[in-house]
């Protein structure tokens, strides 16, 4: 197979994204467009400069890739489990459309992998979901009492290292850049809708389970359109945001 980083087009420089592009196009079948792995090159390097890439442990880009196989191919981590995703669920340019019932990706990464108070979660939401505000775009809920970690449906619910919700206010769905991120026992950084913000709140010790995309927990699947998530360390929302909203217009403006 003709790789596009391999077969002269210059501008793949990372060897990181030369090893990510090649297993998509292994799994594709077929080379992607240089355009579109141009993006990704452009991701990967433009995360290294702002110095968050360290901080992404397991990660997917769900769009770009020709195939659904392709777009479950891990950028960073082990990749996801796939939970009854079919390729009609798959669209290149924005993304995998869960079903608010039985289908699911599973990181295999346990939320308790990252340290208390040194952890995010963040996925791209191209169309907001409209099952129940509980229902998770990411996350792992083990019941109340326990060391939460997820994003919720709406813009008002998040957690992080909880044992119950946090509600910021409002129900309104938000599509673009969603992110939560802990850096301190007493308080964690939310991000959507271009901002950030931040609740104090205390964390507990987080509950063991596998971290999963499109579901927050048991019966909590959602029905969103999510074409990126990240878990791993805390970062820097804003400059996590800015990079995954340049790819994913970049992606959509390569694709024929």
């Amino acid at each position: 197979m003709t790789l596009v980083w391999a077969s002269g087009y210059n501008g793949i420089t990372d060897p990181d994204a030369q090893t990510y592009l090649a297993a998509v196009e292994a799994a594709d079948g077929q080379a992607l467009e240089g355009d579109v792995a141009l993006a990704i090159n452009d991701f990967v390097v433009g995360c290294k400069l702002d110095g968050i890439w360290d901080a992404i442990k397991a990660s997917c880009i769900l769009a770009g890739a020709r195939t659904l196989s392709g777009a479950l191919v891990p950028l960073k981590g082990t990749a996801p489990t796939n939970n009854n995703f079919v390729s009609a669920d798959y669209n290149r340019e924005t993304g995998l459309k869960g079903d608010a019932s039985t289908k699911a990706l599973d990181s295999n990464r346990n939320n308790n992998v990252e340290p208390q108070n040194n952890r995010h979660l963040s996925v791209w939401v191209s169309e907001s979901a409209t099952a129940s505000a509980f229902a998770g775009d990411i996350g792992w809920y083990a019941g109340a009492g326990s060391g939460n970690s997820y994003i919720g449906r709406s813009n008002a619910l998040y957690n992080l290292g909880l044992s119950s919700p946090v509600v910021t206010g409002g129900t309104s769905a938000v599509t673009g850049f969603r992110g939560i991120t802990r850096t301190l026992s007493t308080s964690f950084n939310y991000r959507a809708a271009s901002s950030t913000s931040t609740i104090s709140s205390t964390s507990t010790t987080p509950a063991s389970g596998n971290i999963e995309v499109f579901r927050g927990g048991s019966g909590l699947n959602s029905n969103a359109r999510l074409s990126f998530y990240s878990i791993g360390e805390s970062t820097d929302l804003a400059l996590l945001d800015a990079r995954v909203t340049q790819l994913m217009s970049d992606i959509g403006a390569a694709i024929p």
